[in-house]
Order: C-alpha cells, then structure tokens, then sequence
C-alpha cells in the first residue's frame, strides 16, 4: 500500500473517521475485472469496523465480486472551496475516508438480517413496525426481478483518511 505523500492531510482520528463513515449515506465501490475498472456508487451501512452494502444477486457487480472480490470504496464529502488571493492556490475543503480489503458474500441468516435492519434504521428510522428476522431474509425474494438480496460485507485491511478543514469565512461563497 502506497503511503498518503501528502502528510499534514491525514486524519488519524479513528472517532471521527468512524463518526463520518455512520453518518454519510453514500460511497463509491470500485472494482476491476477483465482489464477495466468499474465504479459504483452506493449506500453502505458502517458498524463494528465492518462496511456493508447489499444489491440484487445478479448483475455487473454480482459478476465482478464473485470474480474478483478485492475492492476499493471511498466515501467522500466536498464542503466548499477554499480562497486565496493567487487562483492557482485555491483549493477545496473536504473529508475523505478510502479502504481496502474483500468483499465477502454475508452467508449467516442472522448476521444478514441484522444487518438489513440496520440498513433500515439507518434510511427509514421508525417507519417499519417489525424487525427483520432471519427467516425473512432466507425466503425474501425482490419484487424487482424475484432475485435474492445479497448482502456483502467489507472488513477494511486497509484504511486511510484525508482532510482538509477551513472555516466559513476561508471558504468562497458567492
């Protein structure tokens, strides 16, 4: 794993690397597979140290990850650009948290479901009266295409974080 060159931009601060990955909705998963790279953005669940996503058990991604399951993702937000009075020294305020590691198919029913409601506590809170169970997630089939949801689970052998933080009055506002 190639070190950050830019130093003084790591975040080292494991509570708040945990903190923005359980409050952002949205990362990107890249994968490769025969020569290309392939990227996808996606909601992802952040519990334990362990990122989840789930998808249909079919399509592109389904094909890849059984293929070749080593990922990247990246979770990333943008919170303005930073002035300067030299255009060629504007930059951007941000934070960014990047991992490596495997996508491994979630097999255990009770893990599964477990984390499916986490999925759902996460986008809908409250709004499902029941949890999920295990024998739900055995038998679900999507009403998209009556495929099975598969859930993946992520357990980062590498992880970096990046900042870049400015104040309201450093940053352009138009």
């Amino acid at each position: 794993m190639e070190e950050i060159r830019y130093q003084q931009r790591i975040c080292r601060d494991e509570g708040r690397v945990t903190e923005f990955l359980t409050s952002m909705r949205v990362g990107t998963l890249a994968l490769y597979s025969e020569g290309e790279p392939y990227a996808v953005p996606l909601n992802y669940l952040w519990t334990e140290g362990k990122l989840y996503f789930h998808g249909l058990a079919s399509g592109r991604k389904e094909k890849i990850l059984q293929e070749n399951p080593q990922i990247c993702f990246n979770v990333h937000k943008e919170y303005g650009t930073v002035k300067d009075d030299m255009p060629c020294h504007a930059d951007t305020a941000y934070f960014s948290v990047t991992m490596f590691g495997k996508a491994v198919p979630v097999d255990d029913a009770e893990e599964k479901a477990a984390a499916m409601q986490a999925f759902v506590e996460k986008y809908m809170p409250g709004y499902y009266k029941k949890p999920l169970t295990a024998e739900l997630m055995r038998n679900y089939k999507s009403g998209h295409d009556g495929r099975t949801v598969q859930v993946y689970k992520i357990v980062p052998e590498t992880i970096t974080a990046k900042e870049n933080s400015a104040t309201k009055e450093e940053l352009f506002n138009k």
